[in-house]
């Protein structure tokens, strides 16, 4: 018989050797050792010394029994990754190792992040961008009823199942509940529901012509218009549960509105009970109101609708919020003024704090000059209600701050993450909630849910994640979507980010399909 071969770790042993003689010459040498069979090869294992009492093996059988603080020393072998799939089980854990912590995006279901990868990948390409952004504009605007979605079932069809189904709830009320359970499942602590249906003005009539002598004379368009924009954002607050937020635009309540806004007016009667029995109805629901911010020239009379509503429905509860834009020179000291008359009125201060969407309309003058500029003007926004330290305007020195509740709705991830580290740590504004839009940085939404699930602590404050989405028929959408379009497109840089991140999902899901991962 031949002489056994002394065994070395990571030795590749003879084909034509038995695993009888193998184990022979691992006794022979006075060593703890086992085989691991690879390929049509067999390997020598040696533990090492500090894990050679803590592992034990049965040579003639193909299982480990180890504790989790064994570790082996694998001089010479390839690396696990380059096993079998079938062996990686067979190596102990280091010291101190759990179970690997799952992807944030492993949440989502897998038409969701393919649907979401077409998405962002048509966004950020140059070439087939335009043309996209073409036939959405197109579409949104058509008064052909073979281009509108609502009369056409074969387009109806197309859109429902792709950019639809990306951003939108749905188009009847037994859908939008599937949709909002389906994102709570997921882990999010909620919604932003708005009503996609929006009031168009004829043209030459977009809210620039003078009041009536009496406001009172709402004409029986205008009362249809108002009644309208009111019944949609009723079903809509009926249609949120208790802890959502309801987003909702003045300017949807027709022409009138639009006069009343761009000249500081107070709201039409009218108007203003349509207002009223939605917030009634939202406070009686438990449900948050969201008064969307909008172009400039209106924005000054939102701003004055907003506090007046704040005042008489957030006495001890936020039900109306207002929308701030960084990207205004002007926001901190509109936010000071806010601050300073809920404090002085003694009502809470509903934030939604945003970077801006009128780069297009807004004039330029009014906006930050550089975006590094507005990046530092959200943060530093941010920061400050966080932790309630107020050094702008009227307000600047005084010590007591009013309550505040607050939405940190950006896709931006460097400042979701700050925002969550200073809520975490420093904050001593507990009442936050961050939000996205649904169907756009899901990778950063994503990771709040998974540190809401395997990180955070009953001591830390829970980094409350929502999805903002717009529910109504496929045609009504079309002008959201196309609003959505352009939004990537000047945002291309994150949605590069988005695109790769649903790249790498979709990789590591077929990794794992075939046990690579």
């Amino acid at each position: 018989m031949a002489s056994l071969p002394r065994p070395l770790p990571g030795m590749l042993l003879p084909r034509s050797m038995s695993k009888r003689r193998a184990i022979a010459a691992i006794n022979s040498s006075g060593q703890a050792g086992f085989l691991v069979r690879c390929g049509r090869h067999n390997i020598i294992l040696i533990p090492s010394r500090e894990s050679s009492s803590t592992s034990t093996r049965s040579l003639h059988s193909s299982s480990t029994q180890s504790s989790p603080s064994s570790n082996l020393t694998l001089s010479g072998v390839p690396s696990p990754s380059l096993l079998p799939n079938h062996q990686h089980h067979h190596q102990p854990q280091g010291a101190g190792m759990g179970p690997p912590k799952p992807a944030p995006l492993s949440v989502l279901p897998l038409v969701t992040v393919l649907r979401s990868w077409m998405t962002a990948t048509i966004s950020s390409s140059p070439f087939l961008l335009p043309p996209s952004l073409a036939i959405m504009s197109m579409l949104a605007h058509t008064t052909n009823p073979v281009l509108n979605p609502d009369s056409n079932p074969l387009l109806r069809a197309l859109l429902k199942k792709t950019f639809y189904a990306q951003f939108c709830a749905g188009e009847q009320p037994a859908e939008v509940a599937r949709t909002i359970k389906g994102l709570k499942d997921v882990g999010f602590e909620g919604v932003i529901l708005g009503y996609a249906k929006e009031v168009v003005a004829p043209h030459g009539q977009e809210g620039t012509g003078s009041l009536p002598k009496h406001v009172a004379e709402e004409t029986k368009v205008d009362m249809e218009e108002i009644d309208s924009w009111a019944q949609g954002t009723l079903m809509t607050v009926l249609l949120a549960n208790r802890g959502d937020y309801v987003a909702l635009k003045f300017t949807g309540a027709g022409v009138l509105a639009l006069q009343c806004l761009r000249q500081g007016a107070d709201p039409s009667p009218q108007l203003k009970k349509a207002i009223e029995s939605i917030c009634v109805l939202a406070q009686s629901r438990g449900v948050r109101l969201l008064f969307d911010a909008e172009q400039a020239a209106v924005q000054g009379g939102i701003d004055k609708w907003t506090v007046e509503f704040m005042e008489r429905y957030n006495r001890t509860q936020p039900v109306v919020y207002g929308t701030y834009q960084a990207y205004l020179k002007s926001t901190p000291e509109t936010l000071s003024q806010h601050l300073q008359e809920a404090k002085k009125k003694g009502f809470v201060l509903g934030i939604k704090l945003v970077r801006g969407a009128y780069l297009g309309s807004d004039p330029r003058q009014l906006m930050h000059d550089t975006k590094e500029d507005t990046d530092k003007a959200y943060d530093g926004i941010a920061e400050a209600l966080l932790k309630r330290d107020w050094q702008v305007g009227p307000l600047k020195g005084e010590g007591q701050f009013p309550d505040v509740s607050m939405v940190v709705a950006t896709h931006n991830r460097d400042s979701v993450v700050r925002a969550k580290r200073i809520l975490q740590h420093e904050s001593k504004t507990n009442d936050v909630a961050f939000a996205q839009l649904q169907g756009m940085a899901d990778e950063v939404s994503c990771e709040l849910v998974a540190f809401n699930q395997q990180e955070a602590t009953e001591k830390q404050e829970k980094a409350k994640a929502y999805k903002y989405l717009v529910w109504g028929s496929t045609g009504e959408c079309m002008k959201y979507l196309l609003r959505r379009a352009y939004e990537n497109r000047d945002a291309v840089q994150r949605t590069v980010g988005s695109r790769d991140a649903m790249r790498a999902e979709v990789l590591r899901r077929l990794k794992s399909l075939f046990g690579l991962a």
